[in-house]
């Protein structure tokens, strides 16, 4: 039987953009998982809807749901801080664990993007990786109620996510209003003159991820 952690890798694949390779290793994607029944059930309707698909509309439909409909981010803070600047810290501490982890990042996803920490989370040790997971999970479930309200196959990862976590999600507040123009004022601009450009607030490796909103974890705790 494969390892916990095998199962997050196969979980990074399938939230990526659909391209000729994924759709190549589906089969042995699907096969990993039938291992573990009760986790291969809820992503059923995900490989039937990516196997049946024509590539162009599995690509379109991607876009669609993940980039063009903020509730379905697949950046994990911007559920939590919107484009604040407290989002931007998290993303140097989350950036920090990766270094500590041993994953160096390359390319230009952020640090907070679900495979790229799903990915993280498979080369950890099972308490490790359970650890950061129950840290995530509120968030992780609150992206899968959103896509399972819109019918969407890809709210399966999540509900095996739920189901991975040591801790029960629990319900998150509405993210702060997005204000980009402090992002940009804080961070500076990014290469594409866009996005902002992250740099430390303070010192790196200070601060704890902060995957769940203050106000939230605070009403918790009360």
């Amino acid at each position: 039987m494969m390892t916990t952690n095998r199962h997050y890798q196969v979980l990074s694949s399938l939230l990526l953009y659909p391209e000729p390779e994924l759709i190549a290793e589906l089969p042995s994607l699907a096969n990993a998982m039938a291992h573990s029944p009760a986790l291969h059930a809820p992503l059923l309707p995900l490989f039937a809807y990516l196997s049946d698909g024509a590539l162009i509309d599995l690509q379109q439909n991607y876009v669609t749901t993940f980039d063009r409909n903020p509730s379905h981010s697949l950046h994990l803070f911007e559920h939590i801080h919107g484009e604040s600047r407290d989002r931007g810290q998290a993303m140097v501490d989350l950036m920090e664990e990766y270094k500590r982890g041993g994953l160096h990042m390359t390319g230009d996803d952020l640090p907070d993007f679900v495979p790229l920490f799903l990915e993280f989370l498979a080369q950890q040790t099972t308490e490790e990786a359970a650890r950061l997971l129950s840290d995530a999970v509120h968030v992780l479930a609150h992206i899968g109620r959103k896509l399972a309200a819109n019918a969407s196959p890809y709210a399966g990862v999540f509900a095996v996510l739920e189901h991975l976590s040591p801790v029960a999600p629990e319900e998150l507040s509405e993210p702060p209003v997005r204000d980009m123009d402090e992002a940009l004022e804080t961070f500076g601009p990014g290469a594409d003159g866009v996005e902002p450009l992250l740099k430390p607030l303070a010192s790196p490796g200070t601060h704890p991820i902060n995957f769940y909103p203050r106000t939230a974890r605070a009403a918790a705790s009360a």
